[in-house]
């Protein structure tokens, strides 16, 4: 029996993401994985991942001056699967408290900076436990507990509080880990450097991919 093809992921490369690692956790998992610098890189793709490393202003600059806005606008409005990764869950937001510079806006809210409190240093930088929100292929109803790590100093605020799939304890104050909505779904965490933890997680998303519950 032949071989299923395997899922083909694209990876939008625009500079500041750590497209490696990313990279080299999707084909681990037996993605196929090609970097996207326009449009005609997308073809065939199920999927996108938006990574992000770095500040919101420059990442939207360089968003903006590799023209791959209008990419990923065009297909968010086609309901197609998107997977933004730390930063690039925060740049899916309207605006941050980092910078001046407008989100995507493909999610309706603001990125907020940590609170600041003794002996709760940012960046928050490190392991720590997941809290589940509403459910989601992500994150499904009775998930175990989920460690993870972060290296972050702003958290999003989603408008409709039912997007988040998961939120982090930081200095007292639940904050926004990981996001679920429509086509939509991001991590404020690095799944690719999460161990067995964000592999289950990649994995689950690529079965929600292959089962079709959204045309490619």
């Amino acid at each position: 029996m032949a071989s299923p093809t395997p899922l083909r992921i694209g990876l939008i490369d625009y500079g500041m993401g750590n497209l490696h690692s990313v990279q080299r956790a999707f084909e681990r998992l037996g993605a196929e994985v090609v970097a996207v610098h326009g449009t005609a890189d997308t073809a065939g793709c199920r999927a996108l991942v938006l990574p992000g490393v770095g500040a919101f202003d420059p990442a939207m600059e360089r968003l903006h001056r590799s023209g791959l806005v209008p990419v990923i606008a065009d297909w968010y409005a086609a309901g197609r699967p998107l997977l933004g990764i730390c930063l690039g869950l925060q740049l899916l937001f309207e605006a941050s408290d980092e910078g001046q510079a407008a989100g995507l806006g493909l999610l309706k809210g603001r990125v907020r900076a940590l609170p600041r409190s003794p002996g709760h240093p940012v960046p928050h930088m490190g392991w720590a436990p997941l809290l589940p929100a509403e459910p989601s292929p992500l994150l499904p109803a009775g998930t175990p507990a989920s460690w993870v790590y972060f290296v972050h100093s702003y958290a999003a605020e989603p408008s409709d509080p039912a997007c988040t799939t998961a939120r982090v304890d930081f200095a007292g104050s639940p904050v926004t880990a990981a996001v679920w909505q429509g086509s939509i779904a991001a991590c404020q965490f690095h799944p690719e450097k999460s161990s067995g933890t964000g592999e289950a997680m990649l994995r689950r998303w690529l079965d929600w991919l292959a089962a079709g519950r959204l045309s490619p």
